[in-house]
């Protein structure tokens, strides 16, 4: 259901099904950048975090870690990441294909600024086998995201 959830999510928003089905599995960057025979910062990568009222979603550029001080410093806390189980349950997505697309619950998106300067980037698509191409001013737009810097 949550490779549906997304491609119903593009469509809902009056655009074509971008989804595609990768030939071996895509769960981390590596994997996902070594399937598509891209550059692992190409890969626009996810994460989970539970802020003290509410979660949200930061996409960053593949090879980009949070600044854990840049992080504070923007959300007035310490970075803590949902568990595996939690991601699955808020998201709708199983971690490996979590993407800012058809999300069961409202979160709140955040974009990095360490993928502005990228024509395109590959999330995932709701699972770990499934992918999508989008430029980040679209992936912005669509999710209603703020961009932040909080990667090093």
């Amino acid at each position: 259901m949550s490779v549906e959830s997304v491609k119903n999510f593009f469509v809902e928003h009056g655009l074509e099904d971008p989804v595609f089905i990768l030939e071996e599995c895509g769960a981390t960057v590596d994997l996902a950048a070594k399937t598509l025979g891209v550059d692992p910062a190409l890969i626009a990568k996810t994460l989970s975090f539970r802020l003290k009222d509410r979660d949200i979603l930061i996409v960053t550029k593949g090879d980009a870690r949070i600044d854990n001080r840049k992080y504070k410093d923007f959300f007035k806390t310490k970075a803590k990441m949902l568990n595996h189980d939690e991601v699955a349950e808020i998201t709708g997505h199983p971690v490996g294909g979590v993407c800012p697309f058809g999300l069961t619950n409202p979160i709140s998106v955040y974009i990095d600024v360490s993928l502005e300067n990228y024509e395109y980037v590959y999330p995932a698509a709701g699972s770990a086998y499934t992918a999508l191409k989008i430029k980040p001013l679209v992936m912005q737009e669509l999710t209603q995201a703020e961009y932040i810097d909080v990667c090093k």
